[in-house]
């Protein structure tokens, strides 16, 4: 099915910021306390290896984005260098596992945002996708307006966060912990960290699958990713050690809001409302940019009719994916008001990593005149995704493999049945 294009208004700055929305956003105010749990101290160490291999994630992505500008990201990716049915698997778990993720950041907006009942909170939490949605709906240059505005303040509160724990005498080095602290969850535990870690990192697809809509694609989305990409790492490694110098890996670990402990245990705890407006205010950005990934995924999918041709439809005044993103918004509700997602972080890491590691097998068939960095680095982008994959907790492990067989028995049906054969 054709369907109108997109219309190209995003400039670099927009790109940088709707992707560091994407990073910057309910991650940080909660994937601390099961990665401390996971690997303790060692959860820095988990935190460089993720660091890294989302580096080789984002220059596979950037350098097929470059040739491929089209909405989708890697289920387009991987249609055109390994075959439809690798795009699909791709763009599957993109969407299952960031749908998900849309209503985990959504309770988590309304967790922080009103510390009453959970009836409460879920009604503030569809409201919060209700709304995003319809912001959305208006177009693209709304989301950038507003997810601008959500990044700064976000941005914000995590500088105040850290002033009060390095001005608070609470904080010190002894609570780091020596050599054992530091290789406390082995190889193991390290690396399980570092996937969970992980999940704070996958932000920057954001803006490879909204490459439909970016000016100059070849030279904004590789300059926009790995800039958005170099300014989390070194956000995220700030507030870790922080958090790590006023609470220790045990309190972190125990913690369900890490960044409120360290507060309190750093004795800036006057200090813990910054920390609860900034994570509603982070769990809004990361949900915004989340919304429009999605519509434009589902929006490539389905005019390739792997989903239902009519979420292909494009706006004809504000040039969005109305219909997905509409749909996204009632499945989302549905989610909130029906399921507890806030243990979401390993499932979502699993389908993103999966995501990533065909991005990168993607990336590696690139010929020479496509390439702008080296073949290794995809190949260790494979062998890294792979590797956080299996070390990932084993109930996300189970959940994700359960997600993939489904979705890809349902194509198999899907094709079957409309054509006799399956392509």
């Amino acid at each position: 099915m054709n369907s109108p294009d997109l219309s190209r208004r995003l400039g670099t700055a927009d790109a940088v910021v709707i992707g560091l929305g994407s990073m910057v956003g309910a991650g940080v105010f909660a994937v601390f306390g099961p990665a401390t749990r996971a690997a303790g101290t060692g959860m820095l160490i988990g935190l460089a290896i993720a660091a890294v291999i989302a580096y080789c994630n984002a220059t596979a992505s950037a350098q097929l984005a470059a040739v491929y500008p089209l909405s989708g990201g890697t289920y387009v990716y991987g249609r055109e260098r390994l075959g439809h049915w690798w795009g699909f698997t791709a763009g599957w778990g993109f969407v299952i596992g960031k749908t998900a993720s849309c209503a985990a950041m959504a309770l988590t907006f309304a967790s922080y945002a009103v510390p009453g009942p959970w009836w409460a909170q879920r009604v503030v939490a569809v409201a919060g996708v209700l709304a995003l949605a319809a912001l959305n709906y208006r177009g693209v240059t709304k989301t950038a307006i507003l997810t601008r505005v959500l990044v700064g303040l976000t941005l914000l509160a995590l500088a105040v966060v850290v002033l009060g724990i390095a001005t608070g005498g609470g904080a010190t080095a002894a609570n780091l912990g020596g050599w054992a602290d530091l290789t406390r969850g082995g190889v193991y535990g390290t690396l399980q960290a570092a996937g969970l870690l992980f999940f704070a990192f996958a932000g920057f697809a954001r803006i490879a699958t909204m490459g439909e809509e970016v000016t100059d694609p070849r030279r904004t989305i590789p300059r926009a990713i790995t800039t958005a990409l170099a300014i989390a790492v070194a956000l995220y490694l700030v507030v870790g050690v922080a958090a790590l110098l006023a609470a220790g890996p045990d309190r972190l670990a125990a913690a369900a809001a890490p960044l409120s402990e360290a507060i309190r245990a750093a004795g800036a705890g006057g200090l813990e409302p910054v920390v609860r407006i900034g994570g509603a205010v982070a769990s809004l950005g990361a949900l915004l940019a989340l919304i429009a990934g999605i519509g434009r995924t589902g929006l490539a999918m389905a005019r390739n009719r792997d989903l239902p041709t009519w979420l292909a439809a494009v706006h004809p005044r504000f040039k969005v994916p109305h219909h997905a993103e509409a749909a996204l918004a009632v499945v989302v509700s549905a989610l909130v008001l029906t399921l507890d997602l806030r243990g979401v972080i390993g499932f979502s890491s699993f389908g993103v990593l999966v995501y990533y590691a065909i991005a990168n097998a993607s990336a590696y068939t690139q010929p020479a005149d496509q390439r702008r960095w080296p073949r290794w680095l995809n190949a260790l982008g494979v062998f890294g995704c792979v590797a956080l994959v299996a070390t990932l907790p084993w109930a996300s492990v189970a959940a994700g493999a359960l997600m993939f067989a489904i979705g890809l028995a349902g194509r198999w049906l899907v094709l079957r049945r409309r054509t006799g054969r399956v392509s």
